[in-house]
């Protein structure tokens, strides 16, 4: 059983196929790709080795597209409630609909756990949530030749900033003092363009979203100065939590499950956590290291589960050509 349907769930669902184990897997939204899915489909992705530049949408049908063969069994809109170990050691997962699904090993990957947005604190944004304010960019083209406020200082609000200006009317960004938590690198291209005038930059907080007969026309900032604009696109990172899982007896560190990184297994003997839910000593929140920690994990489980056969590792050159025939 797997709890959650982001990246790190879906690899875990191809690196358990490979062993030989087929998966549930239970994720709380209505469809698979967590984070990517959800916040950022059309967002470039670019630390995914092999893959120089992938959406979070393509990175998601990519996944589900190599799991396929192993033929994994999706439960959408349902949270896990409890969690309760057997007699014979194997798990009863309870979900909130009363469903119980029986399992010999339970893999938690569900990153920040349910999760929503930030808002925007300023005056008439409720009123514009949706339409002419949004959270997240589901439809990259529906922006194009607009003019565009963008409002946080993160990694995604600059990195939108540096996606959408060039498809944009013109793109303000705005951030409340003029310094940014950003990666170096994409702080320095979201300088240059400032700098060229390809961008424009206003220090400041917006105070409010200006209405123009029930339509977004701009935004005013604290102090008075205003900017036009057609969307408000505000990025100010996600309110998560991990509901349920955090009365399951799991040896936490914070809001992370603590794991230690030989076998990425809890302190409950048969469950796991990979992903951005787990934490250890030097843990990046990655993609790429969910990846990794799946893969471990995954051949923990075999050998927990099947005890009595002898566990050969195996390349997947050699492991998928039962499931995918001759080339």
């Amino acid at each position: 059983m797997i709890v959650g349907a982001g990246p790190c769930g879906l690899f875990a669902t191809f690196e358990l196929g490979m062993l030989g184990m087929r998966c549930d897997v239970v994720d709380v939204l209505d469809r698979p790709g967590g984070q990517c899915a959800e916040l950022y489909p059309e967002k470039p992705i670019y630390d995914i080795p092999a893959l120089p530049d992938c959406s979070g949408e393509q990175l998601i049908d990519n996944l589900l597209l190599q799991a396929r063969p192993f033929e994994p069994r999706f439960h959408f809109g349902l949270m896990v409630e409890a969690l309760n170990r057997m007699d014979d050691g194997r798990w009863r997962v309870r979900t909130n609909d009363g469903q119980c699904f029986i399992a010999g090993a339970v893999v938690i990957a569900a990153g920040s756990g349910c999760f929503s947005p930030r808002k925007l604190p300023a005056a008439g944004a409720e009123m514009h949530e949706g339409e002419g304010l949004l959270y997240a960019v589901r439809e990259r083209e529906r922006l194009r030749g607009k003019h565009l406020v963008v409002v946080g200082g993160g990694d995604s609000a600059l990195d939108w900033a540096l996606n959408l200006h060039d498809i944009a009317e013109r793109l303000t960004l705005v951030h409340r003092r003029d310094r940014f938590r950003a990666a170096p690198d994409t702080v320095n291209k979201v300088r240059a363009l400032i700098d060229t005038g390809a961008m424009d930059f206003r220090a400041g907080a917006v105070a409010e979203l200006v209405d123009d007969s029930g339509q977004l026309s701009g935004v005013r900032l604290q102090g008075g100065d205003q900017v036009v604009c057609d969307h408000v696109l505000a990025f100010f990172g996600l309110s998560a939590r991990l509901g349920p899982l955090t009365s399951f007896g799991l040896d936490m560190h914070g809001d992370h499950i603590r794991v230690d990184t030989e076998r990425f297994a809890t302190s409950l003997d048969g469950v796991y956590a990979i992903g951005d839910v787990c934490w250890y000593p030097g843990k990046l929140r990655l993609i790429l290291s969910g990846f990794h920690e799946a893969a471990l994990m995954a051949h923990d489980v075999k050998r927990r589960l099947h005890p009595d056969i002898r566990h050969v590792f195996e390349h997947s050159t050699t492991a998928m050509k039962e499931h995918l025939g001759p080339r």
